[in-house]
């Protein structure tokens, strides 16, 4: 991890999973998005495809801004504040997928529920620190 002595100075939650869970976790949720983009985007690209695909490119964008925020910054409010709309996109991207492609949207719910995780292990490090 970035900066893994300030991450490690900070008090956490008793349900913090052990270091070594955040790098397989992120792999697999990586491997699944794209995936599931694929699954969307497979029968080819049309006007009715274009905001799904908006959206699905904010939530990454507010995806790759979260650990710059955490870690980079040590800005823990601010991260909790991208998370939360990375939980509002991501939501929206499923309900968008669904229209078009079931298992596109099927793909996106781990991800889904991990990032719900993560709000709560983020609000808790700010609560405690």
């Amino acid at each position: 991890m970035k900066d893994s002595l300030w991450y490690y100075s900070l008090n956490k939650s008793p349900f913090t999973p052990p270091a070594w869970i955040f790098p397989v976790v992120w792999t697999i949720l990586y491997l699944m998005i794209a995936i599931s983009f694929l699954f969307f985007i497979k029968d080819g690209f049309s006007k009715d495809k274009i905001f799904p695909t908006v959206i699905f490119i904010i939530q990454l964008i507010l995806n790759f801004c979260w650990s710059p925020v955490y870690f980079g910054l040590h800005n823990i409010a601010l991260a909790f504040f991208i998370i939360i709309l990375l939980i509002i996109f991501v939501f929206i991207n499923i309900i968008l997928f669904y229209k078009k492609s079931k298992i596109a949207a099927y793909l996106l719910i781990p991800y889904f529920i991990w990032i719900i995780f993560a709000a709560y292990l983020n609000f808790e490090i700010f609560m405690l620190n």
